[in-house]
């Protein structure tokens, strides 16, 4: 990697293929089932309806797809940057102490999440990237990972208090003092560490390839990057 922005690495997210196909089948089926409603006996227009509804989804599908960005991930010799129709967040390499596959204990074994863990140096720079919308839609799609490497003592699940949604102060190491929604984020941020070793995560759906293979591609970048 080159500090040329053309030579800067863009990773398209496998959620966000085929939005304009999707779209054209749904609207494809949406006239279609207009035009078999209008035609077909009055005992076979339900089966126009059905066509009718899987269409609006599909259409539905593919206009979510073509709302997100081109691509979801940028990868520079400068910072890992996240790109959602919500906002971004960065991470900059010098503040990146590790990343790799979070692992969950299972019984007696360790299985690999599907997704990419990301540990921090510095809480601080991150938090001030994440737009508040993001940071609200980072709090719900990352619910489900508090329930990994729980006490297992924990039968009932009331002792998990109230971390799903934890909105008091959090003090950065600057000093800076965080509240509402920043606040919940940072909180967040460190109940995953202390459970799964990492900080901020990137979902299988965001990638281009199997997250063994994107950590490999995060290493090759890293080392490369200029020093």
């Amino acid at each position: 990697m080159s500090g040329t922005e053309a030579q800067n690495i863009y990773i398209k997210a496998n959620s966000k293929r085929n939005g304009i196909a999707t779209l054209l089948v749904g609207l494809a089926g949406l006239t279609a089932s207009a035009i078999w409603i209008a035609s077909v006996p009055q005992w076979l227009v339900l089966a126009g309806i059905f066509l009718t509804s899987a269409s609006i989804v599909a259409i539905l599908v593919g206009w979510f797809k073509l709302r997100e960005p081109d691509y979801s991930i940028e990868l520079s010799p400068e910072a890992i940057r996240y790109c959602h129709r919500l906002g971004n967040w960065r991470i900059d390499w010098s503040n990146l102490q590790r990343f790799d596959c979070p692992r969950v204990r299972q019984g007696l074994d360790f299985n690999e999440l599907d997704a990419i863990g990301f540990k921090l140096k510095d809480y601080a720079p991150f938090i001030q990237s994440v737009s508040p919308r993001l940071a609200t839609h980072l709090l719900m799609e990352q619910r489900p990972l508090l329930l990994q490497n729980r006490d297992e003592s924990c039968a009932t699940g009331t002792c998990f208090g109230n971390e799903f949604l934890d909105d008091s102060r959090y003090v950065l190491e600057n000093g800076e003092v965080l509240t509402g929604v920043r606040a919940m984020l940072a909180n967040r941020m460190a109940q995953l560490r202390k459970q799964l070793g990492f900080d901020v995560f990137l979902s299988s759906v965001e990638l281009d390839r199997a997250p063994g293979d994107f950590v490999q591609l995060l290493k090759d970048c890293e080392q490369s990057r200029p020093r």
